[in-house]
C-alpha cells in the first residue's frame, strides 16, 4: 500500500493478525510512509546489532527524505535511542498502532529462520465475542516466513506490552529469544513452508526443504526483545503448532482451539 493513512489500512478483529504490511514503513499517526532500502550492494552474511544496526536501518528512505529525516520532521525519536521489537500480530497494523497512539515508529519486513508465530491459548475479548487469539513465538524446526521489526523507544515496547495485557500485568513478557535466527527481508514477499512441507513424526515438527536465498541481514538475537504469552503459553494442537501463516483466526477458533490445551511458554522457546 502506497503512503496512505493508517485509517485507511483494513483490520478486522476476527481477520487478525492481517492486513500487514509487506514492505518496510514509517508509522506516524497520521500518514504510514513506505520505505525502501537504498543499498546497491547487500552483505546477507553480516549479522547486525546496536550501532551496526541502526546504521543500517538508517539507509532506508521514501521517495524525498531518509528515513531520519523523516523520523525528525513527525516530532520523532531518533534511531540511535531505539532498539528493535519483534511485532509478530497485529501490532504491525498501522489501523491498531493508530488506536495505541503509540507515536512515529519505524518497522521493516524479516524473516523468522527456526522460529514461527503461533495462536496464544487465550483471549481477548475487548473487541469482540468470545475474543482474538493473540500471536507468540515459538521454535519450529526448518520453518521460514515473513514477520515484522519495529525499531521502538523503551516506552513505546512499555505500551505495546501493556496492551497486550489488557490490565493483567505478566500475562504476557518481553524475552529475547535464545534460538532461531532473525533476518532483514529486502524485496517482495516470500512463500512460507506449506502445511504438507511440515513433517510430524509424533514428537516433533520439522521441514527439510531448503530455505530460500537471504536477501539482508541477519539481527543479532541477544538483542532483540519480544512479546510472548506466558499467562498459558501457545496453543498445542495435539502435539503440533497452529503457525498463523496456515490458520487463520476465524478458522482456527472455529475449527482448531479447544480450552485446556496449551504449550507451557517455556517449553516452546528458550529465551536469554
Amino acid at each position: 500500500m502506497s503512503d496512505s493513512s493508517p485509517r485507511l489500512w483494513p483490520y478486522s478483529p476476527a481477520s487478525s493478525p492481517v492486513s500487514l504490511p509487506a514492505n518496510a514503513i514509517l508509522f506516524t499517526q497520521n500518514e504510514v510512509i513506505d520505505l525502501t532500502c537504498t543499498i546497491d550492494e547487500m552483505d546477507t552474511t553480516l549479522n547486525l546489532e546496536g550501532e551496526e544496526l541502526q546504521s543500517f536501518l538508517c539507509s532506508f528512505a521514501s521517495d524525498s527524505a531518509t528515513i531520519e529525516q523523516l523520523i525528525a520532521k513527525h516530532d520523532g525519536v531518533a534511531m540511535n535511542e531505539r532498539r528493535p521489537f519483534l511485532l509478530l500480530g497485529e501490532l504491525a497494523n498501522p489501523y491498531r498502532l493508530q488506536d495505541l497512539r503509540i507515536g512515529v515508529l519505524p518497522i521493516f519486513t524479516i524473516r523468522l529462520e527456526g522460529l514461527c508465530r503461533t495462536y496464544a491459548d487465550a483471549l481477548d475479548n475487548r473487541d469482540m465475542i468470545p475474543g482474538v487469539h493473540h500471536v507468540t513465538l515459538a521454535r519450529s524446526t526448518g520453518w521460514w516466513e515473513l514477520s515484522h521489526i519495529a525499531m521502538a523507544t523503551i516506552e513505546q515496547m512499555k505500551a505495546m506490552v501493556s496492551w497486550l495485557d489488557n490490565d493483567q500485568r505478566g500475562r504476557w513478557k518481553p524475552v529475547k529469544p535464545a534460538e532461531g535466527s532473525i533476518r532483514l527481508h529486502i524485496g517482495q514477499p516470500f512463500e512460507c513452508p506449506t502445511k504438507e512441507m511440515v513433517t510430524y513424526d509424533g514428537d516433533t515438527e520439522m521441514v527439510i526443504q531448503e530455505m530460500p536465498p537471504a536477501t539482508g541481514p541477519s539481527i543479532d538475537l541477544s538483542k532483540v526483545m519480544v512479546p510472548v504469552h506466558t499467562a498459558y503459553g501457545c496453543y498445542d494442537h495435539r502435539g503440533r503448532l497452529a503457525r498463523t501463516a496456515h490458520y487463520q483466526q476465524r478458522d482456527f477458533h472455529e475449527n482448531i482451539f479447544r480450552k485446556g490445551s496449551s504449550n507451557k511458554w517455556n517449553s516452546v522457546l528458550e529465551i536469554v
